[in-house]
Formats: structure tokens, sequence, C-alpha cells
């Protein structure tokens, strides 16, 4: 099939339109070290009753309805309690979010990750445990699960399985286990990941949110 002068002329103008739209998203980021700083004095905002919920006025949704340039990623349970914008006390366009139960990462979501960093300028990607949280329940309790249920569990056994080989698996041993084995696998699945640790642009962490606390706690 030949392609027309009219069509390359089209894709050429869209491909500059992409070039501008892409340039127009970027922006000037800051170091991963300085990002995971601002989330966690926001969550210490937000634990202490003092939350400041800024940059969620009129004046802030008219900005980023123009284009977000969000500074971090967030790769969260779909828990009720746990909106990751409301722990750290961020604002509209400041993180990029992912979330389903039990905080694991598809290909879907691994691909959300992947435009994030390709389009805008998060430096860090923290990925966030909770406790009590009932999708690991679930992976621990075993046994099989009506619907789609189980596709959301399936992904949590391998960290069950780990503890287990140490001690008898709590949730809260679980959580753990999981946040950090997802935090440890994106490099391993994703190239652009792993280009942006390389170059020292991207930080990933594993963190525990205490719904009694309303505090997130780093993992090592």
């Amino acid at each position: 099939m030949k392609t027309s002068p009219l069509s390359f002329f089209a894709a050429a103008i869209v491909l500059a339109l992409s070039s501008h739209l892409f340039a127009a998203d970027c922006g000037p980021s800051i170091p991963p070290d300085t990002a995971l700083k601002k989330l966690l004095v926001g969550n210490g905002r937000f634990a202490s009753g003092e939350a400041e919920h800024p940059r969620q006025g009129e004046a802030r949704r008219k900005e980023v309805a123009r284009g977000q340039k969000p500074f971090a990623i967030v790769v969260s349970c779909s828990d009720s309690r746990t909106p990751p914008e409301v722990i750290f006390d961020q604002g509209l366009g400041d993180v990029f979010v992912t979330r389903v139960a039990g905080n694991t990462v598809d290909n879907p979501a691994l691909g959300s990750i992947e435009y994030a960093l390709s389009h805008f300028p998060p430096t860090i990607i923290v990925v966030l445990g909770h406790q009590r949280c009932g999708a690991v329940e679930a992976a621990i309790a075993g046994g099989t699960f009506p619907g789609k249920i189980g596709a959301a569990v399936k992904p949590i056994l391998p960290a069950v399985e780990a503890v287990r080989r140490r001690e008898t698996p709590t949730v809260e041993a679980v959580v753990d286990e999981n946040a950090r084995r997802t935090a440890a696998a994106l490099s391993k699945r994703s190239s652009i990941v792993e280009s942006r640790l390389k170059a020292g642009t991207l930080k990933i962490v594993a963190a525990r949110y205490e719904l009694d606390s309303g505090r997130v706690k780093l993992l090592k």
C-alpha cells in the first residue's frame, strides 16, 4: 500500500503536536529525596491533625486543567481509608496514583507508571501497603473466592509464601513483604523504570500506612 504525500504531511503535524504537548507536560523536577520528604512532611501534617489541604482551590483546578506535573507516583490499595492525596496532604496534580486491592502492579498499572515517567517529572515512587489490609487477610486465609476477587488476591500469594518460610504469616508481616516485593519488582519488569533508577532521577520506596495513627512508615 502506497502512502500519499498528504498522509506524510498529516503524520508530521501529529508528531509536532505530540512533541509540543510532551514539552508542555514536562516541567522542572525535584530530586527524589526532596520529593519523598515533601510527601512525608505532608503526612506528618495529616497525622497530627494539621492538614493544610494545599493546592485544592479554584485557581489550582484551572491551572492543572491545562496540564499536570505530578512530582510523585503512589501505588496504593483501593481501600477507602487510604487515599494517597489525603494521607500525604497534597493537592490537585501533585500525585499520580495507581490503586488496586493489595497495592500490587499488573501490566495496565505498570503501563500507567511508565506513562507518567515518560510524560511528567515524578521522581519518587511509593508502594504503600496499609495496616489490616483485607486483600492480604484473604491471601493468608486462602481458599476460593467468588467472581474475580481471586485475581486481586493471587499476586499477593508469593509474599504470603515468603513470610511463611520464615514464620507464621501475620497480616502486618505480609503487608510489609508484599510492599517490598512490589517495589523491588518494578525495575525488573520495566526498562523505563530501570533507566530512571540508573540515571539517579528516580527513587522507589516501600511503605506502610498505619490506620490507627495516620502515619506512613518507610520499610527497609
